[in-house]
């Protein structure tokens, strides 16, 4: 284990106003959310642990910037190679960064690195999950090498296991969604391809995955971007390219959607509230709004334009739901990347 000090302070942040407007017969969105731009050409992923959120760069950068809650860019954690997707631990104290070869963890407050465990041959780990003391991540560099890899933290060294969904096949590495309040579930999606595939796992003893179960042929639509859990893990839910929504299912049986949320085309992103109440859901709209919040029932309370491309799963929310955090990039670079801060409505 190898303990690394990342942080760096920045030397400025800058905030700027964002304009929303929500269309005739939708709920306003809050008043005054807020685009500050950070030292990053693109971006990742994004998490909130309250205080402080941190954004990484993706696969060509080497930095994970840190803000405070309301936008303000406050330092970095750098010298990362590769950082893309980020958990933060139950209690918010840690903050798990996706590498190129290996998986950092930082304390959320010093932002000291605590703990790096090699993937050994998990290369190109790019989505994590986390069920009581089994760290979860999908691996795979794109070339049909994909697969599912475990860390068990509750030994000391750490053990990896990688190559753990055994007889499954993934083009690339696959994306993966954890309950908070069940630790006996683990969802897994098949990104990119047509039509798309999600797997709900059981997690037996030591951490061995049962046979899936998996949706009905085309159920779940196309080209798959994010999925999510609920809190009980009952309920899941896909964002994918095609259809222009998002839909949920019920976990035990992947056939008939049990609701939807319309985000217009090409949905990229979907995350619940930390009490499940409230799912933020994230679309790729050059001209038209590109973050929604709606209730369970699908009734929408508040949309947002972002102005630039929303990555893949760049959406979260702040532990007390009231705010969204987007993230967002030119893919032009000619605009620095952007940390969206979105007040949620009452109600």
């Amino acid at each position: 284990m190898q303990i690394r000090r990342g942080f760096t302070l920045a030397l400025a942040a800058l905030t700027a106003g964002l304009l929303t407007g929500a269309a005739p017969g939708h709920a306003q969105a809050a008043a005054a959310p807020t685009a500050t731009p950070l030292p990053l050409s693109t971006v990742a992923d994004v998490v909130s642990a309250g205080d402080r959120v941190f954004v990484s760069g993706g696969s060509s950068a080497t930095d994970v910037v840190v803000t405070s809650a309301t936008g303000t860019v406050i330092g970095t954690l750098s010298g990362l190679p590769g950082p893309t997707d980020l958990l933060l631990s139950a209690d918010r104290r840690t903050l798990y960064v996706a590498l190129s070869n290996a998986i950092a963890a930082f304390d959320t407050g010093s932002l000291i690195e605590s703990a790096r465990y090699d993937t050994g041959a998990g290369e190109c780990p790019s989505s994590l999950a986390l069920t009581g003391r089994y760290l979860w991540f999908g691996y795979g560099c794109g070339q049909g090498d994909g697969n599912i890899g475990r860390i068990d933290l509750g030994r000391q060294p750490a053990r990896v296991d990688t190559g753990v969904a055994v007889g499954q096949y993934f083009y690339g590495s696959p994306l993966l969604a954890a309950a908070s309040q069940n630790r006996s579930v683990l969802l897994v999606g098949q990104p990119w391809l047509s039509p798309a595939s999600v797997y709900a796992y059981d997690i037996g003893a030591g951490g061995a995955l049962s046979a899936p179960r998996t949706n009905a042929f085309s159920a779940v639509g196309s080209n798959l971007r994010d999925v999510a859990l609920d809190p009980t893990g009952t309920t899941l839910y896909t964002a994918a390219g095609s259809p222009p929504l998002v839909q949920a299912f019920p976990f035990a049986e992947i056939a008939t959607p049990s609701a939807t949320y319309a985000t217009g085309p090409y949905p990229r992103a979907v995350e619940l509230s930390r009490t499940g109440t409230m799912i933020a859901a994230g679309a790729h709209a050059y001209y038209a709004p590109d973050v929604f919040v709606f209730a369970l029932d699908g009734t929408e309370l508040a949309r947002y334009e972002l102005g630039d491309e929303l990555p893949a799963g760049g959406l979260a929310w702040s532990p007390n739901g009231a705010r969204v955090y987007a993230v967002s990039w030119d893919w032009t670079g000619a605009r620095p990347a952007m940390l969206h801060v979105l007040p949620v409505p009452a109600g």
